[in-house]
């Protein structure tokens, strides 16, 4: 069974929100049941809420936040550390002072309200949670247990499937196009052949080949969007592509006032993937860096490994004009461009081949003082080790 890009996109979103809503209702209902167990094997409101207490501590997986009475912090499992990045240490036994304003707000709530459940979407330094507030005995001996749980996974699941469907409605459209038009090359070609033939011009013949040849490249980048060939993966040197790539840019128009540097750290340098494809990808970001210092300037490439060993890291560099605050989450869209002749197509075509090879791409860039690609890719750690091609 297939569905159109949207109504998959909706299916997929549904089912996201759905598991997120199971999950909740799951933790809510087994912290009923403790609290109902409890409140059966004891009459005592202040023992019921150490009880509680114990057991919230030892089998709950989300993060779990307890206050007493006092609106002290009594419990702060190593979930509430990770994801509100405070210590134990510093938060338990004192003050819900210490904790950030709209967990403070919700406890106190829970506090005055009398309510056995608070729920609320809270967020802070760019974290987004789901947060309930539990409220066991009487006062002033009320107990207030808080279950957190990180919904920023899903939000950036929900863009990521947005962004997909994009990619996919321009993947159809392009896939056609670039069909028809390669269709229409056919009789392009065989009329550009029999005219060169006839006129053995020199400067024609130049002319007619370059243009196809750029109307072929257009149409590759178009075909390979819409609906890209798998790799074929090998044991890569990673330094010879990159040098090789190098030494092509550098023979460019643009690059006549560009300064090359190079970094090559990583030793092993080998990893799995389609030369070709990696080839390309990198290469699209090395013009990327050169058309961005149209007045000259430095494109530095570096590669270290990373501390698990793993993989490896390779650093693309520019001292360009950079990337404005406003352009950079849209930088890997397909067909998005600031430039006056751009196709959009090279990012998106770079970052699918990336992750293709199971690998990653970030960008760092601040304001006017140029930009750096961070990619990551997995070593061949089954590969036997060979000599490394001169670089």
């Amino acid at each position: 069974m297939s569905f159109d890009p949207p109504i998959s996109l909706e299916i997929s979103l549904w089912l996201a929100r759905a598991e997120t809503t199971i999950a909740a209702t799951d933790e809510r209902f087994s912290v009923v049941c403790l609290m109902d167990n409890e409140r059966a094997a004891t009459s005592n409101d202040q023992d019921y809420g150490l009880r509680f207490t114990d057991a919230l501590r030892e089998s709950l997986h989300p993060a779990v936040i307890v206050v007493n009475g006092d609106r002290a912090v009594t419990t702060f499992n190593i979930y509430a550390e990770k994801l509100i990045h405070l210590s134990a240490s510093k938060v338990i036994n004192q003050s819900i002072d210490r904790l950030p304003e709209p967990l403070r707000a919700l406890i106190n709530k829970a506090f005055s309200s009398g309510n056995a459940e608070e729920r609320e979407e809270i967020s802070w330094n760019g974290i987004s949670l789901i947060a309930t507030a539990f409220a066991s005995g009487k006062a002033p001996a009320r107990t207030i247990a808080v279950v957190l749980n990180d919904i920023g996974p899903v939000r950036a699941l929900e863009k990521s499937m947005r962004q997909l469907d994009r990619l996919a409605s321009v993947g159809a459209l392009s896939a056609s196009m670039a069909h028809e038009v390669k269709n229409a090359m056919v009789a392009v070609r065989t009329f550009a052949d029999a005219l060169v033939s006839e006129n053995k011009s020199a400067d024609l013949a130049d002319i007619v080949s370059r243009e196809i040849q750029r109307i072929d490249g257009i149409l590759g980048q178009i075909l390979r969007v819409a609906g890209p060939a798998k790799p074929t993966f090998a044991p890569v040197h990673l330094h010879a592509l990159l040098e090789q790539a190098l030494q092509l840019v550098q023979h460019t128009n643009g690059a006549k006032d560009v300064r090359f540097g190079r970094e090559f750290n990583a030793r092993p340098d080998l990893v799995p993937g389609d030369e070709y494809q990696l080839h390309q990808a990198f290469l699209n970001l090395f013009f990327n860096a050169i058309e961005a210092m149209p007045l000259g300037g430095e494109l530095r490439v570096k590669t270290a490994l990373l501390e698990n060993s793993r993989s490896i890291l390779v650093s693309v560099s520019d001292t360009g004009t950079g990337i404005a605050p406003e352009d950079l989450p849209r930088l890997f869209d397909a067909f998005f461009t600031t430039k006056s002749q751009g196709t959009g197509l090279g990012l998106p075509i770079t970052r699918r081949i990336i992750e293709e090879h199971r690998g990653t791409i970030t960008l760092e860039s601040e304001g006017m003082k140029g930009a750096t690609f961070n990619v990551t890719l997995p070593l061949d750690t089954a590969a036997k080790t060979s000599p490394a091609p001169n670089t």
